[in-house]
């Protein structure tokens, strides 16, 4: 007999049609309206769970009290990454037709661990990785078709991680090629690899999920790292019985958009067989114009090389596009071969499961080509110019207030200053702008040559305009001017 008929969790179309177009327009409204609201919220931590009940419901909320609840419940925990007045960390990216891929791609709903899992979602991210990687005129070897190619994954974190996965095993073959009764162990101890000391912390993270000894690198006055730093550690280590074999360069650090000197750094790791791994997780949206190109010059010594569309490029979040020379060092990684995983195309097309840590992988190829045919990549280079030239707006703003100092060169769409060449005064700055709350920015600061405390000022609207930098710009100086009026203030001679 067949099984009773039991009432199960049901969403049928029409009420589909209903409530996606009912959502869309609440997500229309709130990105029209996103300027009236306050860019960071007025809570404090645990605000959420007093206003929702302790336990799921047994039966069905109206949809209606559940968009109430959006409002009621998650709106005033919201920090509104796409406010105007939003100029912390860097952008995340956002447009019209990157949502509507990421609405199509839950539709479909494929999980594309393997060609076979679903054939469009792994080819549609071929062709794409190609595109890109043509778009920022990388060197062909990172181009499908041969021994490279490219993967779309979650963050850079990720795809920095993997790539030392695959620096790893490849220096593990070498060492066990000339010591063929080494374990692998044996040579994991004595691998070390190396970052600037202003990398993001994602690359310490990296070495410390994978236990694998790396060692920051000073950077110099200009917080770069350079190739002779690089390898005069590298010759201790070498002295001490070590094997160098993995080194990331960052182009445009995370604190104040700083670029290492990839290429010096290339041919320190071209001469001691290093894999070089490029991180530009934010910058390297601006090499898709062919002004900021020379940036990436010495990319063609890189192993691998990542940056995050999902940040600068209209394209939501997550999407991190990585590639590799020699893509086979990662996927001895990962390479595993349980039957309900093969197919009969094995071999012939790539299966991404052996790209990278997860199994399971969203169709993210669908925003990348949504983007970049609903606007072209000339009207792309002009967004990230737009912004750029805001950047260069509001830095002549500050260096025409001699109260304030520019501490890094404002290469990209972010600005470094501080206030009186004080850190305290600056830190104060700093919480007044955050207690004040019409805008939000982030700090940071240098640890040498001497401690410098610094605000961040970054271009992330998607809209931005003259305006609202100068809008900014008031805030930052209404604020200073309090400030620097109180009694409790005193400045030193070596303020100025």
């Amino acid at each position: 007999d067949a099984p009773p008929t039991v009432p199960t969790a049901d969403f049928g179309l029409n009420e589909f049609r209903q409530r996606a177009c009912e959502t869309v327009h609440y997500v229309a409204d709130y990105l029209e309206n996103i300027g009236q609201r306050k860019v960071f919220p007025e809570i404090l931590p645990g605000y959420l769970a007093p206003l929702i009940p302790e336990e799921a419901p047994e039966y069905p909320d109206s949809w209606e009290d559940i968009m109430k609840d959006v409002e009621r419940v998650i709106m005033p925990g919201m920090t509104h990454w796409h406010h105007p007045r939003f100029h912390a960390y860097f952008p995340a990216g956002t447009s019209g037709p990157s949502i509507c891929a990421d609405i199509l791609t839950d539709g479909l709903g494929c999980i594309g661990f393997t060609w076979a899992s679903s054939p469009a979602c792994t080819e549609l991210e071929v062709v794409m990785m190609d595109w890109v990687a043509r778009i920022l005129r990388l060197p062909d070897f990172f181009l499908s078709g041969g021994t490279g190619g490219g993967v779309i994954q979650g963050s850079a974190s990720e795809s920095t991680l993997v790539a030392l996965f695959g620096a790893r095993n490849r220096s593990i073959k070498a060492y066990q090629d000339e010591n063929p009764t080494a374990s692998a162990y044996e040579a994991v101890a004595k691998l070390v690899g190396y970052y600037s000391d202003q990398a993001h912390s994602s690359v310490e993270r990296a070495g410390l999920i994978s236990m694998l000894r790396l060692k920051p690198i000073q950077s110099n006055e200009r917080h770069e790292m350079t190739g002779e730093a690089l390898e005069k550690s590298v010759l201790e280590d070498i002295n001490n019985g070590l094997i160098p074999f993995f080194c990331t360069a960052t182009l445009g650090t995370t604190g104040c958009c700083a670029f290492d000197h990839l290429k010096e750094i290339g041919q320190v790791c071209e001469k001691y067989n290093i894999w070089l791994h490029v991180d530009a997780a934010y910058a390297g949206s601006s090499f898709i114009c062919p002004e900021y190109r020379p940036l990436l010059s010495g990319i063609e010594h890189a192993m691998s090389f990542v940056f995050n569309p999902h940040k600068w490029l209209l394209i939501n979040f997550d999407c991190s596009c990585v590639w590799y020379k020699d893509v086979d060092w990662v996927i001895k990684s990962f390479n595993v071969e349980p039957a309900y995983l093969k197919h009969r195309h094995q071999g012939k097309v790539p299966d991404f499961r052996h790209w990278h840590i997860p199994l399971g992988r969203k169709f993210r190829s669908l925003k990348l080509w949504f983007v970049f045919r609903h606007f072209g990549v000339e009207a792309l280079r002009n967004y990230i110019r737009n912004h750029i030239n805001l950047a260069k707006y509001f830095e002549s703003l500050m260096r025409a207030d001699k109260r304030f100092e520019i501490v890094h060169d404002v290469t990209m769409a972010v600005v470094c200053f501080r206030l009186m060449k004080n850190n305290d005064l600056t830190r104060q700055l700093y919480q007044e702008i955050e207690n004040d709350g019409r805008i939000h920015l982030t700090p940071s600061e240098f640890h040498h040559p001497e401690p410098v405390f610094f605000i961040r000022f970054a271009v992330c609207y998607h809209s931005a305009n003259v305006d609202h930098i100068r809008y900014a710009f008031g805030v930052i100086c209404e604020l200073t001017t309090r400030l620097l009026r109180r009694p409790s203030v005193t400045l030193s001679q070596e303020s100025f």
